[in-house]
């Protein structure tokens, strides 16, 4: 088998600030953010916070997407000769397109509560009864929303893992033989 080790790295380690970044300002950073003081300023640590996130995360997707793209490229007479493994890699893109809408929907609603400044919070995704409608619809939205990636990209995750183990010769000679 070739070795694909640059667009592996590139997917596993975008892959992997994908997941643990959006886990860590889910967990710590919204909730720390409740902790600054008043609820003015909590919406302003909590946008400071998401704001920086932003290009790292791009960043962190963009090198998962190459990687990802260079994986099937490398892997392609795997995916069409070898049992499972079409239907992994079909079960990866829908994984990874739903953690791409969901992502790109919880920026625009994150640019809505970001525009709008020191908006008052109770934590990073709880609106205070002192909040614009619309920034409070868009962080109740958020609060849910949240989790979803962390899930999505985990999914991704144990999936790739699997993918992983598709690649052990044995799997391979017995995939190829049921075809």
């Amino acid at each position: 088998m070739a070795r694909n080790t640059l667009s592996r790295s590139l997917h596993d380690l975008g892959l992997s600030a994908w997941f643990g970044g959006t886990l860590a300002n889910a967990v710590a950073l919204n909730a720390a953010a409740g902790e600054a003081g008043s609820a003015s300023d909590t919406g302003r640590v909590a946008n400071a916070g998401w704001d920086r996130w932003t290009p790292v995360n791009a960043a962190a997707i963009g090198a998962h997407l190459i990687g990802s793209v260079g994986q099937l490229l490398g892997n392609r007479r795997r995916v069409a000769e070898q049992q499972g493994v079409a239907g992994m890699s079909a079960l990866k893109t829908t994984l990874t397109a739903a953690a791409l809408g969901v992502t790109a929907y919880s920026r625009a609603l994150g640019k809505v509560v970001s525009d709008a400044g020191g908006t008052p919070s109770r934590s990073g995704t709880k609106p205070s009864k002192r909040a614009k409608a619309e920034v409070a619809a868009a962080q109740a939205k958020l609060d849910q929303l949240q989790w979803v990636i962390p899930a999505l990209t985990g999914a991704l995750v144990v999936v790739s893992s699997y993918a992983g183990e598709q690649q052990r010769p044995s799997e391979v000679a017995r995939g190829l033989a049921q075809r």
